[in-house]
């Protein structure tokens, strides 16, 4: 049997190596190392704490500080040996740092264990991915706003289950669109809060008996301020699961969003088009030109879902404190990061470039009888009844279908024939113009409406 060991951080207790497969099988290091900067940040601001309240030397602080910058170089220089048998991130700074300078490198953990260090870089991470994350959601926020001014009279039909409902713009769908990024916005911010407080300094579970000063270094590494029971602080992912709920919800909007941008964009609608660098061929059809930017956004929803799924059941048996299963947190909290900044970045890069066909969608305004609505409230406004007026329009509707003219090709011979209150002025509300320019209010969809929704959007932009 052999007694060698195979991890300096905790090999004293054991009395044979780690088997070759559960080395690797819990190794965490080959995923877990994109958070270096993060370690050395958080280790920086822990040495310079640490020698604040006498643990170490001013000198100690320096060396170690100054080792780690070395460290961190060698990284981004792709210079670094990460090693499976140091497990971690954690394992494989700290000991290059040892190898580095020394003794002194060996008092860098004093105070701390790699449960609230882990913690800790988690959180720093995160914090920098929803700064990432919220400016490219502002970029696409501006991209469209920008697109709904330029569209705000832009007739189309708008669309309940699908079916020709009442004429909108195009600027004010694009508009409600960037509602919902609104939200979203709103909601990584508000997730950030939860996201921004230190846990260092829980150390395993229970605390340390060094007299450190967490406040500090929660100032240190721009914290809001630190965790209040140590238990909870290494114990909590809260925030990466709320966190992956806000960017679940980001994802199924930009679903939404791509699938109107595939379907508008098909033959069959033909109301937009989609820039060339953003969609791609077929291998057999030439003809075809494939909205695949929005159908793999589409797609990669059911991805973060899996993800928010992951996690919560990830965390739903673990009794407290610390446990081996949180390694699995980083997995799906780095996948979900890293295709939510993908699609979010194309989304901002298309969407500028969207081309509306003006024509097509009014003229896909003019079927389907989308002005009813209109007839309904003119006949309300000559006193009738609303759901009298209702079944008058419904049975000029009929008339319509069977006839094949929509309500504004009528003659007024044949519009009376279902109430003779209805008069010239009729067709002054049966226009697409007329529809939409009467809903002049706010939220409405009439194009100076609009265009003030989209001026009050920018800044609101502005103003973050």
């Amino acid at each position: 049997m052999s007694t060698d060991k195979t991890n300096s951080a905790w090999g004293g207790r054991f009395s044979e190596a780690t088997d070759a497969f559960v080395q690797r099988f819990t190794a965490s290091v080959e995923f877990d190392q994109r958070m270096y900067a993060q370690d050395i940040q958080g280790s920086v601001a822990h040495a310079t704490m640490l020698t604040k309240v006498g643990v170490l030397t001013e000198a100690e602080r320096d060396e170690i500080i100054q080792g780690l910058g070395e460290i961190k170089t060698d990284i981004e220089a792709g210079n670094f040996e990460w090693s499976i048998a140091l497990e971690d991130v954690h394992m494989n700074i700290e000991a290059a740092l040892t190898k580095k300078i020394g003794i002194t490198g060996k008092k860098l953990h004093t105070g701390r264990s790699r449960n609230d260090q882990v913690a800790t870089d988690i959180r720093l991470y995160l914090r920098g991915e929803v700064d990432h994350l919220s400016g490219e959601l502002t970029r696409l926020q501006q991209g469209l706003i920008e697109l709904a001014s330029k569209e705000a009279d832009t007739i189309m039909p708008g669309f309940t289950h699908l079916q020709t409902a009442q004429p909108v713009t195009f600027g004010h769908h694009l508009l409600a669109w960037n509602e919902m990024l609104e939200r979203d916005f709103a909601r990584l911010q508000d997730c950030r809060k939860r996201i921004n407080v230190l846990p260092l300094g829980a150390a395993a579970l229970a605390g340390t008996t060094y007299p450190i000063d967490r406040e500090y270094t929660a100032q240190l590494l721009g914290f809001d301020g630190a965790t209040e029971n140590s238990l909870d602080s290494v114990s909590d992912r809260d925030f990466a699961i709320e966190f992956t709920s806000a960017a679940a919800l980001i994802m199924m909007h930009l679903s939404r969003f791509s699938e109107e941008l595939v379907l508008w964009a098909s033959a069959q609608f033909n109301f937009i088009d989609l820039p060339d660098r953003f969609c791609t061929g077929s291998s057999i059809m030439p003809q075809k030109k494939n909205p695949d930017v929005p159908e793999l956004v589409r797609g990669k929803s059911g991805r973060i879902f899996g993800h928010l799924m992951s996690l919560l059941t990830l965390m739903k048996g673990q009794p407290l404190a610390y446990n081996k299963d949180n390694q699995e947190d980083k997995e799906p909290l780095f996948d979900t990061v890293d295709n939510l900044a993908g699609c979010l970045r194309a989304f901002a890069d298309m969407m500028p470039h969207v081309v509306s066909k003006k024509e097509v969608m009014r003229e896909a305004a003019l079927r389907g009888f989308s002005t009813a609505t209109d007839l309904a409230d003119y006949l309300v406004r000559k006193g009738v009844p609303f759901r009298d007026s209702h079944e008058i329009v419904g049975s000029a509707v009929g008339y319509g279908v069977k006839s094949g003219k929509d309500l504004g090709e009528m003659e007024l011979s044949e519009l009376q024939q279902f109430g003779d209150m209805i008069t010239q002025d009729v067709f002054s509300v049966l226009t697409l113009e007329g529809s939409v320019s009467a809903r002049d209010h706010l939220g409405g969809t009439a194009p100076k409406q609009v265009t003030a929704a989209a001026k009050r959007a920018t800044e609101r932009l502005l103003k973050r």
